[in-house]
């Protein structure tokens, strides 16, 4: 059985070819630059591009399942492309946003194109990744030991990125989860404040937090931590999922509209990561 990863050198594709890999099945990535995949020789990397579907048929050749990217503009093309080439299960990589129709632009369009095939589906709908943290932070702890947040005591439960995968290739390899949307959050609500704390236990140094505005953190988001200004105004309360404007009242991370929240033990029987085991994991990212 062949597998084909698309988004296979993202910071949750990669830990899908992984765990793929050590189960035993015969792995096939997409990426648009094979020479800088970085992946073992087990895995067979091919070129091709979700955003040029044409460049998808050899990769889709022999292929009865997949891990798909969401990628909006051509997913009905892509869907399409592999119902034609024979796959029979896809797993699509989406959003909690979809939950509650706060997002119809990104990861909707996907996961309606992959229902509507009549393949076998599951979709994975992660909430807040605790790998954003090295995107936001990791500069500022290097430097200063100090992180800028805007919401120090905002909580919520990030997901593990290998979590999140685990689920997809249990979707992927196993039976019963077709037809299932999991809404996955962490094992634990931790504050802003506690994960810096937590990363500051994983240094063994102190940390320091320091409240700054909204708009401060939006530049800090854009210019340090390398986000696209319309996901940093999503990230802050400025916009909902789908670029509409906020109320500046409602600002603070709200995540009651979610619908039903999934755990890895919900899921796959699994207990899910702690922020603090992320934080030990990332140590190097942040000495």
């Amino acid at each position: 059985m062949k597998i084909l990863v698309t988004g296979a050198t993202g910071s949750v594709g990669r830990h899908v070819t992984r765990a793929l890999v050590e189960r035993g099945a015969e792995v096939r990535v997409l990426t648009r630059n094979p020479a800088a995949a970085g992946f073992p020789d087990a895995v067979e990397v091919v070129a091709g591009d979700l955003a040029r579907p044409e460049t998808l048929r050899p990769a889709l050749a022999g292929v009865e399942r997949m891990y798909l990217f969401p990628h909006p503009d051509t997913a009905g093309e892509v869907v399409a492309l592999a119902k034609e080439a024979g796959v029979r299960r896809v797993v699509v990589l989406s959003s909690a946003a979809a939950a509650d129709g706060s997002d119809t632009t990104h990861h909707t369009p996907v996961e309606r194109a992959v229902a509507a095939s009549g393949l076998e589906w599951t979709h994975v709908r992660p909430g807040e990744f605790m790998g954003n943290k090295v995107s936001l932070w990791a500069a500022s702890i290097r430097a200063e030991r100090l992180v800028r947040e805007p919401f120090p005591d905002s909580a919520w439960a990030p997901v593990h990125e290998r979590d999140i995968a685990d689920v997809a290739v249990a979707a992927l390899l196993e039976d019963g989860h077709a037809g299932a949307a999991y809404t996955l959050h962490g094992p634990e609500t931790s504050s802003r404040r506690e994960q810096v704390a937590a990363i500051a236990a994983a240094l063994g140094e102190e940390v320091a937090l320091v409240e700054v505005s909204r708009e401060e953190a939006r530049e800090r988001y854009v210019t340090e931590g390398g986000f696209p200004p319309e996901v940093a105004d999503f990230m802050l309360g400025f916009t909902d999922y789908d670029g509409r404007p906020m109320d500046a009242d409602a600002a603070e991370f709200d995540v009651s509209g979610y619908g039903e929240l999934t755990s890895l033990k919900d899921a796959i029987g699994e207990p899910g990561r702690t922020f603090a085991e992320w934080a030990r994991e990332h140590v190097a990212d942040f000495r």
